[in-house]
């Protein structure tokens, strides 16, 4: 007769030398893999960098907050107009003398900053709303606002485009496109490898020092090198580090050729994130609309990035597609829908 028990003890007890000697390799090679992942050195901040990033956080990191982008709809400023609110038109001359909002200030883009501290109490108003003719100088202006620490101030939402068909149909009726959307690809591009962040050279000591000199710059440059138009990034993608600032299924569903798509809410101010954009090219960001891109160009241009907002965004190249795909990805496609009937005074 076979004895049935020696030789299960035997069988069990390989098995449980085998499972010892398989978990102990595994071990090791995961302890060696920890322990190359350790000892890999990290890129290091630059001092100014990391002073500003500290300064920013401790205002409250704005950029992650649920209050960015601060965007006001035209029906909102309608209603209050009576109320205590200062609205600034920061378009030319020209363009003010055409039609504006009773009791609009127009104040040149580069003489913003000055207007706030030496012209108006700003904390004395319950909003500070910026202007422009389609809500991308605006965007860009109050998220530097917002960065320098004006939390009551907002970007009107599509521009004087929303208050006026008047305005409407030289500003986001006259560059919505659908000429690039069969240029689109869906392939997944890689973020750049991580790097230091741009070198500021300002020669501050504190963050806000730094912060300060920073906002002041970037106004008095104006703000043409913070805009790029669709057809010069399809023309020549590969010029650009093109960064996708919107959902994954958006992206997913079609990009620019290039693109590498950065989480809104998961990449400003995330030093692991800035740090694999390059600090050497031109960076394009673009969204839906152009509103949430020119809030997030601010943010890495303050860092000395030399990142631009494609103006109208998504509506400036694939209309059609946006247009069809409105209800499943939630696109905002710019219609007249979004133009209101609102009253302007004219000079």
């Amino acid at each position: 007769m076979i004895k049935i028990k020696p030789i299960l003890r035997f069988l069990s007890l390989a098995a449980f030398v085998l499972l010892i000697s398989c978990s102990g390799g595994q071990k090791k090679a995961e302890q060696a893999e920890s322990s190359v992942k350790e000892i890999t050195p990290k890129v290091e901040v630059n001092a100014e960098a990391k002073l500003l990033l500290k300064t920013l956080n401790e205002m409250g990191d704005y950029a992650n907050s649920r209050n960015f982008p601060s965007l006001i709809k035209p029906s909102s400023v309608y209603e209050e107009l009576d109320g205590n609110i200062q609205i600034i038109d920061v378009r030319n001359e020209e363009a003010f003398n055409d039609g504006h909002i009773k009791g609009a200030v127009r104040v040149d883009f580069s003489d913003v900053p000055d207007y706030l501290s030496n012209d108006i109490k700003p904390f004395e108003y319950d909003k500070i709303v910026v202007v422009c003719y389609s809500g991308q100088i605006s965007s860009y202006a109050a998220s530097l606002l917002r960065l320098a620490g004006y939390g009551n101030v907002y970007a009107m939402r599509w521009g004087m485009s929303g208050w006026n068909k008047h305005f409407a149909e030289s500003a986001w009726l006259a560059n919505i496109s659908s000429d690039f959307q069969d240029e689109l690809v869906t392939e997944d591009f890689e973020k750049a490898p991580e790097t230091d962040f741009p070198k500021l050279n300002t020669g501050k000591t504190s963050g806000d020092e730094i912060l300060q000199q920073r906002i002041a710059a970037l106004f008095a440059a104006g703000y043409s090198n913070a805009l790029v138009k669709a057809a010069d990034v399809f023309a020549n993608p590969g010029q650009y580090y093109t960064i996708n600032y919107d959902r994954k299924d958006k992206y997913e569903s079609g990009h620019i050729p290039g693109a590498v798509r950065y989480k809104p809410g998961g990449t400003l101010g995330i030093v692991s994130e800035m740090q694999t954009i390059p600090v050497d090219e031109e960076v394009v960001l673009y969204c839906n609309t152009g509103h949430n891109s020119g809030f997030a160009t601010a943010y890495l241009r303050l860092f000395g990035y030399d990142a631009k907002t494609l103006t109208f965004g998504n509506n400036a190249f694939m209309y059609d597609k946006m247009k069809e795909e409105e209800s499943s990805l939630s696109w905002l496609p710019f219609t007249e829908a979004e133009i209101h009937d609102y009253p302007y005074i004219q000079n």
